[in-house]
């Protein structure tokens, strides 16, 4: 799991949770955009092993997405998959500008009063979530 306080835990691989983040980010009027995706970024090192696995065959991943709002700076979004699980975050960079009004919209859309999310899903983050 990333270093970043996760507030959603799902038991749910990452692309999975991926396709459910994308499509609940757009549909709330965010737009998202993939930066990062370790897997393909895997491919230039096929050698590379894994240091949760400890082998090449790894099924760990890791995406960053940015999550616009109009014309603002991004919200970046990091979703860690390993094991049939995978963990939602929010990088908050350590500027005083943060919008977290942002964030507090993004975690919002995903973690709404009445979820619904997919199924075994583990809530780690609720009170923060009702700025």
């Amino acid at each position: 799991m990333s270093a970043l306080m996760p507030f959603l835990a799902l038991e749910q691989t990452c692309d999975q949770v991926q396709a459910w983040a994308t499509q609940q980010l757009t549909s709330a009027g965010f737009r998202v955009v993939e930066t990062f995706d370790l897997q393909v970024a895997r491919m230039a090192h096929p050698d590379c092993l894994c240091p949760h696995h400890g082998t090449d065959a790894c099924n760990c991943q890791m995406v960053v997405l940015l999550v616009y709002r109009q014309d603002d700076d991004p919200a970046t979004l990091l979703i860690h998959g390993q094991d049939g699980k995978t963990w939602l975050s929010l990088a908050t960079p350590p500027f005083p500008h943060t919008d977290h009004h942002l964030e507090a919209s993004v975690r919002r859309a995903l973690v709404p009063h009445r979820i619904e999310v997919p199924a075994s899903t583990e809530v780690a983050y609720e009170a923060r979530s009702k700025d």
